[in-house]
């Protein structure tokens, strides 16, 4: 088959690789028929790269139809339509039964300390093939599969494998009380996929961002915009909209390669000189993410407010601001998204209607062949570049 492949830093190529087999009486193959391109496939070749092989098969967002089945799956059968979320979760342990399928204990890396497998990702989180290809191995077939019905398009369901549990319990996590102001850090996917779910459940939204298209789609759909990424500006301006208090919840979807860091981009960029061998055990122990965003979140939220992290983060010796967030009273919530915690809640939303808009929500479509552009197009910002979903 077909699949969209790393080769090293900002190189990405199709390659043919084997196809996916049957492994487990649980497993299924699925055909797929669209899967997007995340802000966290650049990680990878760039920041996360000495986690990376030559060869690994990307992606995490794919949707399709399933072709092959085991020999004790019952919940799905070849030809149903299914979408399949981007961490593995066995649905039955006792984290999964908590909600917190991001950290299935079936899955879990333990040898690495981390938390449970994911497709197309690094050796950090099980290194398993990915869905940028043709087909794709899935586990867990009576649980992880998520059943969708025949009729709308693709579009309508694939951000359930991540765009839309992230943001969701991005909005969820940062628990803006009735009346309060939500601000959103980057209108990227998350960010803006953030602002129309908070903006569905009523809350009022400001977000802060500085590319035009991105802020075009915002204002198109109600938000209101900070035209501006400097901490300064965006911090007197949530001010000036919030009495002065700032923001009650604050959803940092940018994470850990915002602009204004420069110190800690010199240190990413180091990571380009030395083998990766070396620089996978110095990340583990010393790595450092760009925290322009996350600190600009802490001197937006107001005292005794909530910042939640959608944003990747990966530094291990990061410089947080703990006295001032323990002075501010500030409560933080992160993590990978638990999808199937949220499933429930969305579903219904994409089959009785589209109220968030996923409808028209990817700025590109793509043919798979083309996915080396369309990530140098998508880490670029280039040609209106928001959201990309590549067809096999």
């Amino acid at each position: 088959m077909r699949a969209v492949t790393w080769h090293g830093r900002a190189d990405v190529q199709v390659d043919t690789v084997p196809d996916p087999t049957l492994q487990e009486d649980t497993d299924v193959v699925v055909e797929i028929t669209s899967s997007g391109i995340c802000g966290s496939d650049l990680h990878l070749i760039e920041v996360m790269a000495p986690f990376m092989t030559e060869g690994d098969v990307m992606g995490h967002e794919p949707m399709g139809v399933v072709r092959e089945v085991g020999s004790a799956v019952t919940a799905v059968r070849p030809g149903d339509r299914v979408v399949v979320p981007f961490n593995i979760s066995c649905g039955t342990c006792w984290m999964c039964s908590q909600g917190l399928q991001s950290q299935c204990e079936t899955t879990q890396n333990r040898e690495q300390g981390f938390g449970a497998s994911l497709f197309g990702y690094t050796k950090l989180y099980g290194q398993v093939p990915g869905g940028q290809a043709e087909y794709l191995r899935v586990p867990f077939g009576n649980t992880l599969p998520i059943k969708v019905p025949d009729g709308p398009s693709d579009d309508r369901f694939v951000y359930l494998s991540d765009v839309l549990p992230t943001s969701w319990q991005a909005v969820q996590y940062a628990a803006t009380p009735p009346g309060g102001t939500l601000l959103v850090l980057g209108l990227g996917p998350i960010g803006d996929m953030c602002t129309r779910i908070a903006s569905h459940l009523g809350l009022r939204v400001v977000a802060s961002d500085v590319v035009p298209e991105r802020l075009a789609r915002a204002t198109a759909r109600g938000t209101e915009v900070i035209r501006s990424t400097d901490q300064d500006d965006v911090v007197g301006e949530i001010r000036e909209l919030t009495d002065g208090r700032g923001a009650d919840a604050v959803i940092d979807a940018v994470g850990m390669e915002a602009h204004g860091s420069p110190g800690a981009r010199l240190a990413q960029k180091a990571t380009a000189v030395l083998p990766d061998a070396l620089m996978e055990q110095v990340m583990k122990v010393a790595g450092i993410d760009r925290l322009a965003a996350f600190n600009t979140a802490i001197e937006a939220v107001r005292r005794g407010g909530t910042v939640s992290l959608s944003g990747v983060y990966g530094g291990a010796t990061d410089p947080v601001p703990l006295m001032r967030m323990f002075d501010k009273q500030i409560q933080l919530r992160m993590g990978q998204a638990n999808v199937w915690r949220w499933v429930p809640d969305i579903l219904p939303l994409l089959v009785d209607g589209d109220p968030l808009g996923v409808d028209d929500f990817a700025t590109h479509r793509v043919p798979l062949e083309q996915a080396p552009q369309a990530y140098a197009d998508f880490r670029e910002k280039k040609d209106g570049a928001v959201k990309v979903l590549l067809q096999p």
